[in-house]
Formats: structure tokens, C-alpha cells, sequence
């Protein structure tokens, strides 16, 4: 006996194509059928799909909506077979959620935000790292000159004046450094070079004072005593001011005997001056001859070429080999030009490898004044540059022949004219030798 339901057995079925239908012609298209599903059971409900339990009779069948789509009622799960949508989930950016089924675009970068908070990061950055590097460099400057101790000054003038000094200080140097820079073991230090720098508003001009110049040592104050000394017309090389009382009665013999303010004094050892050149990688120079002698250490063929720290000591040392002081000091002035325009340029700027080991070398081995900032030390180093580039003049104190003791006698009437275009910041028309 057949217990299937009617509507399945093979004699209802008609004559349609299919399901072993005897029929030559195939049956219409039709609309397939959609299977709707009951609701879910209730936890503890017997049977499946929410139906009673099977008990010998036919199980319950799902009905079937033809072409009409989905038909449960509100709160049925539809597999989403009717509309090609498959597994959506609600709030979510698939099927069922807010976008009606398709993905939400992300959204474009907002690039102009992006470049506000790179440069705000880049220029937060860059302000830190100046700060804590001006604080790092106006620490290791050495202000042990005093000033205020220099007594009856000149009335300043306009523009500025550095008082630059060389000094043979080999201070901290051991034992095998002075024998390898050949700066010999002499106790204390003197000047071995000089120079008034000027900067103002008609370029800078740099001034060598030869160290052999003949001055009168003024009336002074000691810089360690207090002491007042009174003046005694005493006649004598000017580096002999330095060696007697240090750098206050260098700045007051200056002072006295051209009628020129100085404004800031700067001062560097042999051992400085040599590390300052190995840490911008050495400094070029045109060498106008061979140059070989054995009191600096100079060896030296003619020519351009780099010098290192040793090299260049002995070179702006040189001074038997060359004839004169005049000569020696127009090398110093050639030299230190080059050095200010090595230091100055952005390979060294803005490299810093080289920067941070040259400001340490240089800012170590400088003795200035109490009132020098870092600025004024730029600004007089920019104003060296220009004197190489040809912006300004460099030339030596005129000189007018030797003074009965065998010194370097001043032309008194074009250190005048020359003081008084300083003073007046004007275009320096005199000549030196």
C-alpha cells in the first residue's frame, strides 16, 4: 500500500514532462518555488521544525509560495536565497546592515590635516632641538675675561669691535700632543697673533696687529689684585701686555693707544685651533710657496690643498720662513677667513656629524668675555666669512718704520684716520702694510 500523500503519487501527476512522465512535449517554463520555513522550536518542543512528533502518519511538509518571494511573517529568518544576498547581519556593512547590502566606501585621507600635523610635529621638533642645542652650546663657553676691570675707556662707537686673539696656551694638551703640534713645553702663554675684527654697516674689516708692535703700557688695574697701576711710559712689544696682567690690559693697551672701544675679546689656544680645523674636515688653501720650517713644523709645497689641524697650526705659526711678522700675519688673516667660510657653510650647518664635533672643539678651547653671547660669536664669524667672499678689507696696522728700540712703529696719522672711520662706521680708506 502506498502512504505517500496524494500530491506525490505518480497517478496525479499528469502528463508533464519529467519525473518519468510518458510525454513527448516538455512542460512550460515555470516560476520556481520558494520553501517557507516554519519558526523555530521553543526550547523543550518535541519534533522538528516546530511540527508534533512523527507518529505513523505523514510528516508535516513545508508550503511552498510560487514567484511571490518570501512570505513569512515579521520576525522569520530568511536565508536571503530570494534576493541573492547571503549572510547578512544586522548594524553591520553587509546585508541587513545601514548601507542596504553593499560596502560603505572608506573614507578619503584628509590630506591637508595630515600635512598640518607634520609640520606642527616637524616644527615642534625643530624648536626643541635648537633650544636644547643653544643651551648645550652658551654652557661650554668659557667667560673668564671681565671687561668691567678694563679702566678709562674709550667712548664706543658705532658698529662692533672683536679683539680676536691666538694664544700659545697648551692648556690641557699632554705631553705627546705639544710634540706632535711642535708647541714646545714653555710655561704660562702669550699672544701669538692679534686682530681687531670691525662689523657694521659698510662690511667687516679685519685688522692684524703684529705682535712686535711698540705701544706704551697705560695705567691699569690688576685683574686678579685690584691693583691700581699707575702709567710709567713704559715702552714694549705688545704681546708683553698679555704676558704681564692676561687679557684686561691686552683689551686697555689696545684701547689706549689706538682710542678704539673694544666690544667683545675672543682667545684660542694652539690645541683648539687645531681640533676646530680637524672637525670641519681640514680647511683648502692656495699656499703662495714652499714653506718648510723647523721652529712651527711647516712642510708645506705650493699650491692648493686641504690642511689638517697640524698642518694649519704650523702654518699661521710660521714666521722665520717667510721673512717677516707682517708676512706671517697676512697668512693668519688669510687662514681664519678660510676657516670662517669652511664653518659657516650648510654642509657643515646642516650636517650634524659635523656641526655638533666642531661647535664642541671650538666652543671648549674659546676664552671670551663675560657679556659675549652666542650670537655675537655668529655674528663675528658670518663677518669673517664676508671678509673672504670680498664683502670687506682685511689688511695690518700701518706701520711706519722701527721705533728706536727695534719695534714696529704705528703710522700715528693713519691709525687716526683709520680709528675714526671705524668709530663713525664709515668705508675705511687707509691702507695697511
Amino acid at each position: 500500500m502506498n502512504n505517500w500523500p496524494e500530491g506525490w503519487s505518480d497517478d496525479n501527476r499528469g502528463s508533464r514532462y519529467g519525473r518519468g512522465s510518458a510525454s513527448a512535449q516538455p512542460e512550460s517554463a515555470r516560476v520556481m518555488r520558494q520553501v517557507r520555513r516554519g519558526p523555530a522550536p521553543s526550547p523543550g518542543q518535541a519534533g522538528y521544525g516546530g511540527a508534533p512528533p512523527y507518529s505513523g502518519g505523514v510528516p508535516q511538509q513545508p508550503s511552498y509560495v510560487d514567484g511571490q518571494g518570501y512570505d513569512a511573517p515579521p520576525g522569520a529568518y530568511d536565508s536571503g536565497y530570494n534576493t541573492g544576498q547571503v549572510y547578512g547581519s544586522p548594524g553591520g556593512r553587509g546585508p541587513g546592515g545601514p548601507g542596504g547590502g553593499t560596502y560603505e566606501p572608506r573614507p578619503a585621507p584628509n590630506w591637508r590635516r595630515r600635512i598640518k600635523v607634520t609640520a606642527i610635529t616637524l616644527a615642534t621638533v625643530l624648536v626643541v632641538t635648537s633650544v636644547a642645542t643653544y643651551f648645550w652650546a652658551d654652557s661650554k663657553l668659557n667667560r673668564d675675561v671681565d671687561l668691567s676691570k678694563v679702566i678709562e675707556r674709550p667712548e664706543a662707537g658705532e658698529g662692533t669691535n672683536y679683539l680676536i686673539v691666538g694664544s700659545d696656551s697648551r692648556a690641557g694638551m699632554s705631553a705627546e700632543e705639544k710634540k706632535k703640534l711642535h708647541t714646545g713645553s714653555a710655561e704660562g702663554k702669550r699672544t701669538d697673533s692679534m686682530m681687531i675684527l670691525h662689523t657694521g654697516s659698510n662690511g667687516p674689516t679685519l685688522i692684524s696687529l703684529p705682535r712686535d708692535s711698540n705701544v706704551t703700557i697705560p695705567s691699569y688695574k690688576g685683574s686678579d689684585s685690584g691693583k691700581l697701576y699707575p702709567a710709567t711710559g713704559r715702552q714694549v712689544k705688545l704681546n708683553a701686555a698679555y704676558a704681564e696682567d692676561g687679557p684686561e690690559l691686552l683689551v686697555r693697551t689696545v684701547e689706549a693707544n689706538t682710542g678704539l672701544h673694544i666690544d667683545h675679546y675672543v682667545e684660542i689656544g694652539f690645541g683648539g685651533f687645531a681640533n676646530i680645523v680637524d672637525a670641519v674636515g681640514g680647511v683648502e688653501m692656495d699656499i703662495p710657496r714652499d714653506i718648510k720650517d723647523t721652529k712651527s713644523g711647516a712642510d708645506l709645497k705650493k699650491g692648493k690643498q686641504t690642511l689638517n689641524g697640524e698642518q694649519a697650526l704650523a702654518f699661521v705659526r710660521t714666521r722665520y720662513a717667510l721673512g717677516s711678522d707682517l708676512d706671517r700675519t697676512k697668512n693668519q688673516q688669510k687662514f681664519l677667513s678660510a676657516l670662517a667660510n669652511q664653518v659657516a657653510t650648510p654642509s657643515t650647518i646642516m650636517n650634524p656629524f659635523k656641526l655638533y664635533p666642531t661647535m664642541g672643539a671650538g666652543l671648549d678651547s674659546l676664552v671670551v668675555d663675560k657679556d659675549m653671547g652666542l650670537f655675537d660669536l655668529a655674528s663675528m664669524f658670518w663677518a669673517m666669512k664676508g671678509v673672504s667672499g670680498g664683502e670687506g678689507k682685511s689688511m695690518n696696522m700701518p706701520i711706519a718704520g722701527n721705533a728706536a728700540n727695534g719695534n714696529l712703529q704705528w703710522d700715528t696719522a693713519k691709525v687716526k684716520t683709520l680709528v675714526n672711520e671705524l668709530k663713525n662706521d664709515e668705508k675705511v680708506t687707509v691702507s695697511g702694510n
